[in-house]
């Protein structure tokens, strides 16, 4: 297996936190370098979030990028160790290291058969499964890979996690290949482009890349809303449940006042019996053509249904319309620290994170460190 093992190229993507971009970074990575006439593969050996396809747990973002990038591997191949719920309690009292390690070889080793290159992602920054001896530095060491370090925008705080993440991979002797910030704001991008250069090189890092943020690949669905929030449900409205939300306004003010805050893609989050702000919705969502103030959905809490007369009018508006049991505060913070993940059906964005990465990546500097 370990012959096999170093047949091909590989590169491990980590980050420095969570919502840093690793999965983007893959999937414009590997649709980068098909694009060079590449055979890629992908595998995610850990993964903390995962659904059940052919009666197999298999992780989210391995489906993701087997739809988006169209690969025929198989899915268990690419996604060998789900942590479900008890996993850490269960491999503390009864775990097998080797076993959990044969398992992540294995896969790879079926992943990269007949491959150019592999991209395998990481979970979290490089500690993340030490519990279960799994770590993304234990994991890069053990799939001989170098690593592309991705940290959010900014200078200070990701040079110092870059330095943190570094220690560990070190520690298992895993050579980061380049470093890549991603998230940086537009108004910010010249300085920090320049300064986390000269900064990181001191210290014998190479950035790869320096991709400033778009706001687009941040914003939900309703549909994600709906499925990421546990006790929302939906309870009309369901042919716009695509509607991209640009912004949470809370529906606790006169309805007058609302009218100042509503702009276009607005997700109104109020409770239930607010019947004035509802019919306020409803009337600016019909006149959106002409004042481009479009409700993108309501979310009504306090597990309270408005009158059947009420009800109807939103049908009637083409609404979606979600309810929750919680209060108005609790779901607004809750919608308000949603981490979004593209999903298959966001073509748009897909798209965007193809272009920024072949625009803003040093896609020949990676190989070459390869």
């Amino acid at each position: 297996m370990e012959k096999d093992i170093m047949k091909s190229k590989r590169i491990f993507v980590a980050a420095t936190s969570q919502n840093d971009g690793k999965t983007a970074m893959s999937v414009g990575l590997i649709c980068a370098f098909a694009q060079e006439n590449m055979n890629v593969g992908f595998i995610k050996p850990v993964g903390q979030r995962y659904l059940i396809k052919n009666h197999q747990k298999i992780d989210e973002d391995s489906l993701l990028i087997s739809k988006v990038c169209n690969l025929r591997s198989n899915l268990k191949d690419m996604s060998p160790v789900a942590v479900e719920r008890g996993f850490t309690k269960k491999y503390i009292l009864n775990g097998k290291k080797n076993n959990l390690e044969q398992n992540v070889k294995k896969a790879f080793n079926n992943i990269s058969r007949k491959r150019d290159l592999v991209v395998i992602e990481g979970t979290g920054h490089a500690g993340v499964g030490s519990v279960f001896d799994l770590s993304n530095a234990k994991v890069a060491n053990l799939l001989k890979s170098k690593v592309v370090l991705v940290a959010g925008g900014g200078v200070g705080r990701p040079v110092d996690e870059i330095m943190l993440n570094k220690a560990l991979f070190d520690k298992q002797k895993v050579e980061i290949a380049g470093i890549i910030i991603n998230k940086v704001l537009p108004e910010k991008y010249k300085k920090v482009n320049s300064l986390v250069r000269i900064a990181l090189k001191k210290k014998g890092l190479n950035v790869l890349g320096v991709i400033p943020y778009y706001k687009v690949l941040s914003k939900p669905t309703v549909q994600q809303i709906l499925e990421e929030e546990k006790g929302i449900n939906l309870l009309c409205g369901a042919e716009a449940i695509e509607n991209s939300v640009d912004k949470i306004i809370v529906g606790a003010m006169e309805p007058h006042e609302a009218l100042n805050y509503i702009t276009s893609n607005s997700l109104v989050i109020t409770p239930g019996d607010r019947e004035d702000i509802i019919l306020t919705c409803i009337s600016t969502h019909l006149a959106s053509s002409k004042q481009g103030k479009s409700i993108s959905g309501i979310v009504l809490t306090g597990g309270i249904k408005p009158h059947r007369s009420i009800m109807n009018l939103i049908k009637k508006s083409g609404i979606p319309v979600l309810q929750a049991k919680e209060d108005t505060y609790t779901i607004t913070s809750k919608v308000h620290d949603l981490i979004i993940k593209v999903k298959p059906g966001d073509a748009d964005k897909i798209e965007l994170i193809k272009k920024m990465v072949k625009e803003y990546v040093d896609l020949k500097a990676l190989y070459a460190a390869m």
